[in-house]
């Protein structure tokens, strides 16, 4: 009974992963009684999908032999408490559930669960892994779960199982730079990046029969050549055998194949990543050995190259290659499978859905059309036809499958193209209240036309059948926050980062809600972790700045200041600066109790680099002169550098408009200048060179002339024909200190 669920998933693996195609007539095995009760072969293949539904999520509708998954199912999953002695029964109850999953629209909770539960029921059987012939299979386990948690959002496990497959293995895999020449006319060698693959201590894993021998050249998929003029089709390295890659087992490239796939899971979208990855795909490429691995490394090579004008080509012909490959009748499907769980090898039709998408981008759009039809992939069709402009086609070809059969998948189809609640509701009925699609677009609906309430409505019920749907938590979580609701958009924000531990929007929506929430510590841990997965946003840097400096972390908010002055050269906030300058002045303890003086030499260090990209700003000139006492500091430096701000923060507020017609305004101007003159009579005083300390108090004096003159023609009251009361106290304090500086500076004339 279980070899026969295993042979009836290996062969449906081979139906609709491996290939060649597999020729099954079903009344050769299915019971004459069962197949009478379907007049139609279309019919029997419908309810054999309709039993591979689970939570609501629909199954792939071209999925070929389903029945054969059935069987499988109904013998690994159903059945396993009565083959409970089996010791891999586990391992092939996890490869079923996996299969399953990749055929659904969503991810399955019903179907983690099970998967959790095996994986469990492995680790706890030791035994099977220890000693010499477990290490491969252990390998194989660690890689195959890992995969599992990865779909599932569970990054932390995936990771550990990676890790732990890797430390197996003993191998250093690590991403370094090598000198090497990318073109065909380059002259001198450069820095390349490359993965450098090192056994630790020249371990090798032992050679048995559970690791499958390589397959032959001839039977893997084809690695097509780049063909540039210009760009090699590999690099080539000043010192190849310096960083030679030592010869690998089916074990040791999955392990490379699983630390590239983690890698790109956990970094964001970015050029670099895409050479990291690159690195990656040569190095797994520059060992053709098994066709699983091939097809991976092949598949991903597509996906980075796809955007590069001169790599373009050549992704285009490889994904028709990978395409292609499923339908040649010569292969060994027994060399196929090798290695295949630890690979997670996609479905034919999801390698034909990207040779589409890529056609689309290339401007193809009637043979990527051509291809979403033949694949029954109406979505992705009317996507097509709506960027295409063509509304009328995309209702078109939905009406005509509604004709055929009524699902509720189509019905939501054609609600996203006529923007019709109807048609979402039809679909709800169709269902009879199971399908988290139709709420889910029926929510979207509502959320477009800023019907909040009713959008959170319709969230809530679809994650209340399928709680696994990332989208739809993190658009509750806005129509939350738009309703003000924050207890519940932190709820949907946290569910959010629980499946995807990445997601930096949904983490910076998480802290503005506890924000709102008055709970500004875990505002500030939720921040820290979402500029850890996006460092270049700098709305993220904005909001950890001031939350930095809500909380007290005086240091975080100095370091998000620089980093926001890297993202957008002119930013400035000076009330931010101005509660630093505060705390550091006066010594004010941070969150962690420690005094903020500590910081004194960083905020200047900030201070001056904010100054020298904002410049005509007088407050920040003076919060910077504050920062170095205002002149009353023991230090002459101080007292210098004191002098200078306060001087440029003058001038920037005489620069701007209408001051001297306000009297307020002039008051906040003249008080400025007497601060000036104090601080550069302080300052003279410091002055070991006369010359210098004459030219302070000229500057200061000439200064405060100027200003007394402009007072005395602009503030004169008409009938006394003196200076207004309302600045005459200002006026005189100018005259005294003109007068007095004019006798310092005749004191250090007669010393010179």
């Amino acid at each position: 009974m279980f070899l026969l669920g295993v042979g009836s998933l290996q062969l449906f693996v081979q139906s609709n992963w491996t290939g060649p195609p597999v020729h099954l007539q079903l009344q050769d095995f299915l019971p004459s009684a069962l197949l009478q009760k379907f007049s139609e072969p279309k019919m029997l293949h419908a309810a054999i999908l309709k039993m591979l539904v689970l939570d609501a999520e629909s199954v792939y509708t071209l999925t070929s032999h389903p029945i054969l998954l059935l069987i499988a199912r109904i013998v690994l999953v159903n059945s396993r408490h009565k083959l409970a002695s089996l010791q891999t029964l586990p391992w092939w109850t996890l490869r079923c559930v996996n299969i399953h999953q990749q055929l659904l629209e969503e991810r399955s909770p019903e179907l983690f669960t099970i998967a959790q539960t095996c994986i469990k029921q492995m680790a706890e059987a030791e035994a099977f892994f220890t000693g010499v012939e477990g290490c491969h299979l252990a390998v194989q386990f660690n890689l195959e779960c890992a995969y599992t948690f990865l779909y599932y959002y569970e990054y932390k496990k995936a990771k550990q199982c990676f890790n732990t497959a890797k430390d197996i293995t003993k191998l250093q895999i690590n991403l370094t730079g090598a000198l090497g020449k990318r073109t065909r006319f380059q002259e001198k060698y450069v820095a390349q990046l490359i993965v450098d693959v090192q056994r630790t201590d020249e371990f090798l894993l032992p050679h048995n029969e559970l690791s499958p021998a390589p397959t032959p050249l001839e039977n893997l998929t084809m690695n097509c050549d780049l063909n540039d003029d210009t760009v090699l089709n590999e690099i080539k390295l000043a010192d190849a055998d310096q960083y030679q890659v030592p010869d690998l087992c089916a074990e040791e490239l999955a392990v490379i194949l699983g630390i590239c796939i983690d890698f790109q899971k956990n970094n964001p979208i970015h050029k670099l990543t895409e050479e990291e990855l690159l690195a990656f795909t040569s190095c797994l490429l520059s060992q053709p050995k098994f066709w699983a691995i091939q097809t991976s490394a092949l598949l991903l090579r597509t996906k980075l190259e796809k955007g590069s004008t001169r790599r373009m080509e050549r992704a285009m012909k490889q994904t028709q290659a990978l395409a292609d490959q499923f339908e040649d009748a010569n292969t060994s499907v027994s060399e196929r499978m090798k290695i295949f769980y630890c690979c997670q090898v996609p479905p034919r039709w999801a390698i034909q859905r990207q040779l589409a998408s890529l056609l689309f981008e290339l401007g193809c759009t009637n043979s990527a059309l051509q291809i979403y039809e033949e694949l029954e992939m109406w979505e992705d069709a009317v996507i097509c036809y709506e960027r295409a402009g063509q509304h009328g086609k995309a209702e078109e070809i939905l009406r005509r499958e509604l004709e055929k059969k009524e699902t509720p998948g189509l019905y939501c189809l054609l609600g996203d193209v006529l923007k019709d609640h109807q048609y979402y509701d039809k679909a709800w009925e169709l269902s009879r209240h199971r399908s988290a699609r139709a709420q889910r677009s029926k929510g979207l609906l509502h959320l477009r036309n800023r019907e909040f309430r009713e959008c959170v409505e319709c969230f809530e019920r679809s994650v209340q059948i399928n709680p696994m749907q990332l989208g739809v938590w993190f658009s509750l979580g806005c129509a939350y926050i738009a309703l003000e609701g924050y207890e519940g958009a932190a709820k949907a924000f946290q569910r959010c980062v629980t499946l995807e531990p990445d997601n930096a929007e949904a983490w910076n929506n998480l802290s503005t809600a506890y924000i709102r929430l008055k709970q500004k510590i875990k505002a500030f841990r939720t921040l820290q972790e979402a500029l850890k997965c996006n460092y270049e946003h700098w709305q993220i840097w904005e909001n950890y700045l001031l939350t930095s400096t809500d909380v007290g972390e005086f240091s975080e908010a100095i370091k998000a200041y620089h980093r926001l002055m890297d993202l957008r050269e002119k930013y400035k906030d000076t009330q931010v600066l101005a509660i630093l300058v505060r705390a550091v002045v006066n010594g004010m303890a941070d969150r962690t109790g420690e005094v903020a003086s500590g910081l004194k030499g960083k905020l200047q260090e900030l201070l001056g680099r904010v100054t020298s990209r904002v410049t005509n700003d007088g407050e920040i000139w003076r919060l910077y002169a504050q920062l170095y006492g205002n002149g009353q500091s023991d230090s002459s430096e101080d007292i210098e550098k004191s002098l200078q701000c306060l001087t440029k923060a003058h001038k920037c507020e005489i620069q701007s408009s209408g001051w001297e017609n306000d009297v307020s305004s002039f008051k906040e101007v003249v008080k400025g200048a007497i601060e000036i003159a104090h601080v550069a009579i302080k300052c003279s005083k410091h002055k070991s060179n006369y010359q210098e300390a004459l030219q302070i108090l000229s500057s200061a004096r000439l200064n405060l002339r100027g200003l007394s003159s402009k007072a005395k023609q602009l503030f004169v009251d008409v009938t006394s024909q003196e200076v207004r009361s309302e600045i005459a106290d200002e006026v005189t304090t100018m005259d005294n200190l003109i007068a007095e500086l004019q006798e310092l500076s005749n004191q250090l004339r007669d010393q010179c």
